[in-house]
């Protein structure tokens, strides 16, 4: 389930609406991407976060399942050497969206948020977005 392509957008946590005016609300979009997940064994995950032009994160994380909650799943995504994401470290929280029984046409999903975790480019360590990732399968 978890294994595959998944189309990566995060959003700034700003609570003011943006009362139908686009700009603000493409403004919110805090990063975008696709993920690339593999499942080497059924309590890791490893892949990439590639965001195009150049801007790819590796990642490592961890899928946690007990029969009392939903899989959960803990992911670390590091910068590359040489590549413009050299030293950023962003982690990852989340889990899969609610799938409705009477829903049509549903959409694996994920839901979560994310931290950077080093400053990097200026900006300051700490910054939090919810994201939404969703089955290109």
């Amino acid at each position: 389930m978890i294994a595959g392509l998944w189309t990566y957008r995060s959003y700034l946590n700003d609570p003011a609406l943006v009362d139908g005016d686009p700009a603000k609300a493409l403004a919110l979009i805090f990063g975008e991407g696709v993920f690339s997940f593999e499942t080497p064994t059924p309590e890791t995950l490893t892949g990439t976060l590639d965001m195009g032009g150049g801007y790819v994160l590796d990642l490592e994380g961890e899928i946690a399942t007990s029969a009392d909650e939903p899989v959960v799943l803990v992911i670390n995504g590091y910068g590359r050497d040489g590549t413009p994401t050299a030293g950023w470290e962003y982690d990852y929280h989340c889990w899969p969206g609610y799938a409705w029984p009477d829903g049509v046409d549903q959409v694996l999903s994920l839901v979560g948020t994310v931290v950077r975790a080093k400053p990097h480019n200026g900006e300051p360590a700490g910054v939090v977005a919810s994201f939404i990732a969703v089955s290109q399968s």
